[in-house]
């Protein structure tokens, strides 16, 4: 699963790099074309409210408004904010998809399980535990097939092998940690970067003039908005996945107590 999201996470960078690329290139030529049409000659047919509505059309085009975006901001440090980003849903994603399916009813399986215990003993209730998806499932199977040791045993192996279905659990949520803490790191250093193109231009011009820092700051301020944007989005799926776990845990907790207080009855039936 994860080298699936891996070789998605990198295709789609590169997808994405190519398309910014050929986009860029195809505006400066048509940027280009339009401006030597327009000064051989005017088009005295064009309607102007039409060129008005279609210019106004386009600005609001949400993909092409990124996309122009990130070629301002510079492709250079734009393209690692946008590898973090992708990286880091490739992470989150894998996770939101383990989770949900570790997620399972415990009171109906621990209802199969004392239905299976009471007619077909343990052997039948660990076939049901194995064709129960989810770490529950897994936990109970660990504790019946240590049924003959007693029930000390079957305590002390429930709490082991609840301890590593909880890191199986929490596997890969250190990387998605590490990508929201270096989205910003990322975008504070092509604002930094940004800055210092535009104080190099102060002094080459040997005056401060808006239009020669005004498109270092813009670079500044486009990486530091993505950065933290990435940061944001990735931290939502962090908290998700964090709550989600806390929830599958405090579940395999009181389904252990209730499944050893099973195991004690039918025990005593014996």
């Amino acid at each position: 699963m994860k080298r699936l999201f891996a070789l998605i996470a990198v295709f789609g960078m590169l997808f994405f790099m190519a398309s910014n690329t050929v986009v860029a290139q195809d505006e400066a030529a048509d940027q280009e074309t339009t401006s030597a049409e327009s000064t051989e000659q005017v088009d005295m047919t064009a309607d102007p409210v039409e060129e008005a509505a279609a210019a106004a059309e386009e600005g609001k085009s949400l993909h092409s408004q990124l996309k122009q975006k990130f070629i301002e901001g510079d492709p250079t440090f734009m393209s690692f904010v946008l590898i973090a980003l992708i990286l880091g849903l490739a992470f989150a994603i894998e996770r939101v998809i383990y989770l949900n399916l570790a997620t399972s009813n415990t009171k109906k399986l621990l209802v199969k399980v004392e239905d299976a215990l009471e007619n077909g003993g343990v052997e039948a209730a660990k076939d049901v535990c194995r064709k129960t998806r989810g770490p529950v499932a897994s936990i109970f199977y660990q504790g019946l097939d240590r049924f003959d040791h007693g029930i000390d045993v079957v305590e002390k192996s429930i709490i082991s092998y609840g301890g590593v279905q909880a890191g199986l659990l929490e596997k890969g949520l250190s990387w998605i940690g590490l990508f929201i803490a270096l989205a910003p790191m990322l975008g504070f250093m092509g604002t930094v970067i940004g800055m210092i193109g535009a104080f190099d231009a102060i002094e080459v011009a040997g005056d401060i003039s808006p239009s020669l820092v005004a498109g270092g700051i813009k670079v500044a301020l486009i990486t530091t908005v993505s950065g933290l944007l990435v940061a944001i989005i990735l931290q939502i799926f962090y908290n998700y996945c964090v709550s989600k776990i806390d929830s599958i845990i405090n579940n395999m907790e009181d389904a252990s107590i209730s499944f050893l207080d099973l195991l004690v009855k039918h025990n005593l039936k014996k």
